[in-house]
């Protein structure tokens, strides 16, 4: 007893001296969650639930962190601690600092391998590291990547030490908007709607143990029309005698199943399908094996929905978006996924399904996610809780003319070779990521004229490589009579000043009611909106007034709205709720009355 009471004791000591090490940045707002975070135990869940494995090890926590030159060797001595996966600009990274396109950003810690892992592969897995990142482990360069919001995998078997103890260490560079690469809303220079640069990991880190032959991606597209799903699962060190096998479960129930040789597309039919709707977010539960020689040697679990989404014209001669054959009016927020604690990360899982499902509880169904990739995760909140997503790719680069009041005849933005490719490389890898989330529905491959280059060319690209969503040129213009539909944006109020008799006509952006609440503000003065209130009745007031005139405007041609914004932040005021998330600035009820009026707009 006595000897168990030590160990209890010098455990607690040890998790205060780690917890010591580490404390909040700075002295902006926080969020709540912040207060709930456990240094030794940051981010738990796992990170991809659309392929899940039991044989993980999280790696978030306390690292060291060094700031030096751009070009300068690994440095002899760090700086001190940060707690990874948080930005290094972030509050809850504990640092708080700018680095610059200058600099670059060193991480170094050490890890063990469980034994328990012995004659498995292990992979180092990276949820997304901003922007240009070198890995090395044991003092050995094992890669390197350009991409700020996808993941990166290695396979680190060949690199580690026979003793427990493994190093790992990563470089970073990341010039914000100083160069080509897509950046969102990160500047420099914050200031109205650009906010605070985001460098380094900003997403989870772990390792997990697989076979030598292991599946690497599990893709599947519902045929709602057909009954059915196809299903292609791709996998390393495989050869023709490996297949797989997936299984498909209602309620832990076994419905079917369909075998077919790796890397072979294989349809399974699902009959009197149950459909995916944000009124009724049915998900079947999918478990994918590898198989060889009648053995299963690798497995994973993951889920799908049968859902369709098109478009076609009513009875009045409106082109309408259609959700599994039936005309759908979806309207929600602009979402920036920000965190005024954590920046581009919520500090707990809890923080990052708040936002969706408050969005929710608002009466909304749908979220543009605006110029930013969130974590697999909130991909998978969204299709867990119900909720349509148009995704947007972040912007970057320069940008021609903005024209968004009539077609564009002007001169297109050309991009350098070394621009283009990463373009289209990260857009690539984008859609790859969120292939299989039925949540997703639409693609959104520029927004306004951001970076806008070859439009007709890479919306034709996106519809082809992804023909079951639809595609939304270029939010807000400029405009070309390409894709599935045509996007105005217009603030304050909504208007319809343009309109398309082929394709459906949306209200990508209107909105933007501003309301600086004391007590929730990022900074005292420079809060900006694009009209501004002094209290909840007249926000709410100014918000019901936009939703009446957008009701008269889907009876002559709007198809889907979006309103800005979820939340304010930083200097922004326009949310729906404070950047703190304590407070919803509106009154809830009204709020929630109008929006499900526009919603059901269209049900008849």
């Amino acid at each position: 007893m006595k000897r168990t009471f030590i160990v209890l004791i010098g455990l607690i000591v040890a998790t205060n001296m780690v917890n010591a090490q580490w404390k909040p940045a700075g002295d902006h707002i926080k969020t709540v969650w912040a207060e709930k975070i456990d240094v030794q135990n940051v981010l738990p869940e796992y990170p991809r639930p659309l392929m899940e494995r039991t044989e993980w090890q999280n790696l978030n926590g306390l690292w060291e962190y060094s700031i030096q030159k751009a070009g300068a060797a690994e440095p002899s001595k760090f700086d001190g601690s940060i707690l990874v996966p948080f930005a290094i600009e972030s509050s809850l990274s504990g640092v708080q600092k700018t680095v610059g396109q200058e600099n670059e950003l060193w991480y170094k810690r050490t890890f063990a391998v469980s034994p328990k892992w012995k004659g498995k592969r292990i992979l180092l897995q990276f949820g997304a590291v901003d922007w240009k990142s070198e890995i090395w482990l044991n003092d050995i360069k094992i890669g390197s990547h350009k991409g700020g919001y996808t993941p990166i995998s290695f396979d680190i078997t060949p690199f580690l030490n026979k003793t427990l103890d493994q190093k790992l260490v990563v470089r970073v560079w990341d010039p914000t908007d100083a160069s080509f690469q897509p950046r969102g809303k990160q500047t420099n220079a914050p200031k109205g709607i650009f906010y605070t640069s985001v460098t380094g990991i900003w997403q989870t880190v772990w390792i997990e143990a697989v076979p030598e032959k292991y599946i690497t991606s599990v893709k599947t597209v519902p045929n709602v029309d057909k009954g059915q799903l196809n299903i292609k699962v791709s996998a390393e060190g495989t050869s023709k005698a490996e297949y797989f096998e997936a299984k498909v479960f209602d309620g832990g129930k076994l419905i079917t199943s369909v075998k077919s040789a790796v890397a072979e597309a294989a349809d399974i039919s699902i009959s009197e399908a149950k459909l995916w709707s944000p009124e009724l977010p049915f998900l079947y539960d999918l478990q994918v094996s590898l198989i060889s020689n009648g053995v299963v040697i690798d497995q994973v679990k993951s889920y799908f929905a049968m859902r369709k989404i098109s478009t076609k014209r009513d009875n009045n001669g409106i082109v309408r978006i259609q959700l599994n054959n039936k005309d759908y009016f979806g309207f929600g927020p602009l979402d920036q996924g920000w965190w005024p604690d954590g920046l581009y990360t919520a500090p707990t899982d809890e923080a990052l399904k708040y936002d969706i499902q408050k969005t929710k509880d608002l009466g909304f169904n749908l979220i543009r996610k605006h110029v930013k990739v969130e974590p697999a995760r909130w991909y998978s909140h969204c299709d867990k809780l119900g909720i349509l997503v148009w995704q947007d790719m972040p912007s970057g680069g320069e940008s021609p003319r903005w024209q968004s009041q009539q077609y564009f005849n002007g001169i297109e933005f050309l991009r350098t070779d070394e621009s283009e490719a990463n373009y289209r490389r990260e857009w690539k890898d984008e859609m790859d990521l969120l292939s299989s989330n039925p949540s997703v529905i639409c693609w959104v491959p520029f927004n306004e004229a951001w970076g806008q280059f070859k439009t007709k060319e890479i919306v034709e690209w996106t519809k082809g490589y992804d023909p079951s969503r639809l595609v939304n040129p270029a939010s807000g213009g400029n405009h070309y009579p390409i894709g599935d539909m045509l996007d105005l944006h217009n603030y304050p109020m909504p208007k319809l000043y343009l309109y398309d008799g082929q394709r459906p006509t949306v209200l990508g952006e209107y909105g933007g009611i501003g309301f600086p609440m004391e007590g929730h503000l990022w900074a005292s003065d420079k809060n900006w909106g694009y009209v501004q209130f002094k209290d909840s009745k007249a926000v709410t007031d100014e918000y019901v007034k936009y939703g009446e005139m957008l009701l008269k405007m889907v009876k002559t041609g709007f198809s889907a709205a979006i309103y800005t914004q979820t939340t304010d932040v930083e200097g922004e005021v326009n949310g729906l709720m404070t950047y703190d998330r304590k407070v919803v600035k509106m009154e809830e009820n009204r709020v929630k009355e109008i929006n499900q009026k526009i919603c059901n707009s269209l049900n008849k």
